[in-house]
């Protein structure tokens, strides 16, 4: 599937799942990943979309005999648990898919802010007693 399929394919989930501008859709390896709120919650790959699991997640895709993300890489196979396909039952029925997408959204960490390591020079206290000085 060319990229571009792929995308379109994304986007067709993303619009399914919330209003149009909701989801942003990345670049993602030879995918196209959906991300909410700068998290990334699942991704189409090879015409499959995979969400983000949680344990009781995990264990009811399982069931449905759905399998985690998986590639190929220096000569091995890397399974990546915290992703699976999502069962197509899943993906026949709207109410349902749009479920599993706010589940897997709940199951993905929000990106950390950077700390900086910058100190302020002067306090805010500080500063009010400098502003009244004046």
């Amino acid at each position: 599937m060319s990229s571009e399929a792929t995308r379109r394919l994304a986007l067709d989930f993303a619009s399914q799942i919330a209003p149009a501008g909701c989801i942003d859709i990345r670049r993602f390896f030879g995918g196209s990943a959906l991300v909410r709120n700068g998290a990334q919650f699942g991704f189409v790959m090879k015409g499959t979309l995979y969400f983000r699991v949680d344990e009781a997640m995990r264990a009811e895709f399982e069931a449905d005999g759905s399998e985690p993300f998986s590639y190929r890489a220096a000569g091995r196979e890397v399974t990546v648990r915290r992703y699976y396909a999502v069962p197509a039952h899943v993906i026949d029925d709207l109410a349902l898919l749009r479920t599993c997408s706010q589940r897997a959204l709940e199951a993905t960490p929000l990106p950390s802010r950077k700390r900086s390591n910058a100190t302020l020079a002067v306090t805010p206290r500080k500063r009010l007693e400098m502003a009244d000085d004046r």
